[in-house]
């Protein structure tokens, strides 16, 4: 399965890019070849959703890492009414297209539930692919996604106490049932902050101590699973939103940057496996067959949520462009929405031919919403004469950011070169692999960073799009792969670095550096000049020797 789905997702992905679209359309037909529905090889879709469980857990501990509770609270004033006002919007219309189809309007109503969450992992890749997550914009959308989170918990609790079987239509069971749903997730709150607060940041401290990146990458993974699965089980919440809580926890500590460069490759790969499950679902024979229940479902989806959020973030007197990102980032479906429809189907409830409408509709909705979102600006130009940008909603803005050096070690050389920049009035960040290191330095005032300056991500949190410079202090913190990362992330910038040997000069030169220094060249420089002076030479014969010296260890 892994094999397979990965290959077809690859192969599509890139396809797919060439022409311009999102990878994620890709990853959608590549999960259409490989299903059951589609001749040749068939993979196990029951693995692929166990994988995509596991993309979405670590996705949202992702994004739990960079959103502090102080960021939530935040936009609750917009989050918690839109997200209301959305999903009730969204069940209402659901319930009149199921009842246009001759279905009970319980039916109807649950198809509208199942309608009116987003999907986690295409809300946050949209996101950021644009570069928006970490926007006023991004962090909006996303306090959104928690609250409809939080509904989808409580539906999933009520929907066996309402309809089914076991339906209780007594006002005291009913209350009982949403009393005991809100216990389970304040209880899950107060024990991820209460206890993970001082135990997962201290835990973190003593693994990074061995400094084995294994150990580190490994505890990471279990605290994300764990603590989601732990949610899930125990507190009867969803896995998602277990990871969100176990990543804002982390965020909270000064580990929280190599926290979140170690689980990213494992996240992008999982979640790749999460669009290949939704493919797997398509079956294009019965297409047809529902053809009007899909248009419909579609239609809400990408016009009716869209509408809805529009007019609620509008209402409450956020720019334009604020109110049309928001309201694309959350019209489309995915996950949660099919987890509230087999239990639908579990109940007795929701038709057959509302599986293969949702299934279609993700598949439409995910294809296309990477697209509505480039739309976004363009379409704010003409309905506005005011646009803002996104550097202006960003929540880090920075009145330094133009003379942003970012150094990389903080040894003896670091040292010195932190002290120059700021006795020229640059605003220097640093970037180490010692966490004590980079504790010492923050209560010290200085900014700093613990992670491993190859990682993009760790640039990126570093502010290497704004940053003048990037000066590698480190024998073996010069790559050529670091420099082209600075150079794709800011074309721009000027990167002096300091390699140990002659021989990796030109593969970092190739790469972009400005000014490339080995360690054993300067050193036989230095002795040269020192030899020569002493020999009473010439300052002419002086620079004839060095230069001299220099292309024969250059060679």
């Amino acid at each position: 399965m892994l094999t397979g789905g990965l290959t077809a997702a690859w192969v599509f992905g890139f396809l797919t890019h060439r022409l311009g679209l999102s990878p994620i359309v890709g990853y959608l037909i590549g999960g259409v070849v490989v299903g059951p529905f589609t001749p040749g090889f068939v993979a196990n879709h029951a693995i692929a959703e166990q994988c995509a469980e596991i993309g979405v857990i670590l996705l949202m501990f992702g994004v739990g890492l960079n959103f502090h509770v102080k960021e939530l609270l935040d936009v609750r004033r917009v989050a918690l009414p839109g997200a209301i006002l959305q999903s009730a919007a969204a069940t209402a219309l659901g319930a009149v297209v199921g009842h246009a189809f001759g279905w009970s309007w319980t039916a109807g109503i649950v198809h509208g539930l199942a309608i009116a969450v987003a999907s986690t992992v295409v809300l946050t890749r949209v996101l950021e692919d644009n570069r928006a997550l970490h926007t006023k914009t991004g962090h909006i959308a996303i306090g959104w996604l928690v609250v409809e989170d939080l509904f989808t918990v409580l539906v999933l609790v009520l929907l066996p106490v309402l309809v089914g079987e076991n339906a209780r239509s007594d006002v005291a069971g009913i209350a009982s049932a949403v009393g005991i749903a809100l216990l389970k997730v304040t209880a899950l709150v107060a024990f991820t902050f209460l206890f993970g607060a001082k135990a997962l940041p201290t835990l973190l401290h003593y693994v990074a101590k061995t400094r084995s990146r294994e150990l580190f990458t490994l505890t990471i993974l279990v605290l994300a699973l764990g603590i989601a699965v732990g949610a899930a089980k125990l507190f009867g919440a969803s896995m998602a939103l277990g990871a969100f809580l176990a990543g804002m926890v982390v965020g909270q500590s000064d580990l929280s940057s190599r926290a979140g460069s170690e689980v990213l490759p494992l996240r992008d790969a999982f979640a790749v496996l999460f669009f290949v499950s939704v493919g797997m679902l398509f079956d294009p024979s019965q297409l047809m067959e529902g053809a009007w229940l899909t248009l419909a479902t579609l239609g809400i989806v990408i016009i009716g949520k869209p509408l809805a959020a529009f007019a609620v973030v509008l209402v409450l007197r956020y720019p334009l462009k604020t109110a049309l990102a928001v309201a694309v980032a959350l019209g489309q479906i995915g996950e949660f929405s099919f987890i509230v429809a087999a239990l639908g189907r579990h109940l007795g409830v929701l038709p057959a031919s509302a599986s293969q409408a949702l299934v279609v509709t993700s598949i439409v909705s995910i294809t296309i919403n990477p697209l509505l979102y480039r739309l976004i600006a363009p379409a704010a130009r003409k309905l506005s004469k005011s646009v803002t940008t996104l550097e202006d909603e960003s929540l880090v803005p920075n009145s330094e950011a133009a003379d942003r050096a970012i150094v990389v070690g903080y040894g003896p050389v670091g040292r010195v070169v932190l002290r120059v920049l700021r006795e020229h009035g640059f605003s220097p960040v640093v970037i180490e692999l010692n966490h004590e290191t980079v504790a010492k330095l923050r209560r010290e005032g200085t900014s700093a960073i613990y992670g491993d300056a190859s990682r993009r991500e760790i640039l990126e949190q570093a502010g290497i799009a704004s940053a003048r410079a990037l000066i590698l202090t480190a024998d073996g913190s010069a790559t050529d792969a670091t420099v082209r990362a600075a150079h794709e992330l800011n074309p721009n910038i000027f990167v002096m670095a300091r390699a140990a040997f002659a021989s990796q000069l030109p593969a970092l030169e190739r790469a972009g550096t400005t000014i490339a220094l080995a360690s054993e060249v300067e050193v036989a420089l230095s002795m040269t000049s020192h030899l020569l002076r002493r020999l009473g030479a010439s300052p002419e014969q002086l620079d004839s020797e060095r230069e001299r010296a220099r292309l024969e260890l250059a060679g």
